[in-house]
């Protein structure tokens, strides 16, 4: 279903499409990394960072917002 009324062009909505992705990418990337080597849990949690960027970019490029 189309937005009714978005605030952003399709070049933004590719531009948050393409940060989502690149930051879904580096948390993944990042837990990789973090599980391979052991990392305490305390450290583990800043992995919300890279992860919550991701869907917000998602998200609001779904939503032209």
């Amino acid at each position: 279903m189309a937005p009714l009324a978005t605030n952003i062009e399709a070049a933004g909505r590719r531009r948050r499409y393409g940060l989502g992705a690149a930051a879904l990418g580096l948390g993944i990337a990042a837990t990789a990394a973090m599980l391979s080597r052991g990392v305490d849990v305390g450290w583990r949690v800043w992995l919300f960072v890279p992860f919550l960027l991701a869907g917000l970019g998602v998200f609001q490029a779904g939503h032209g917002t």
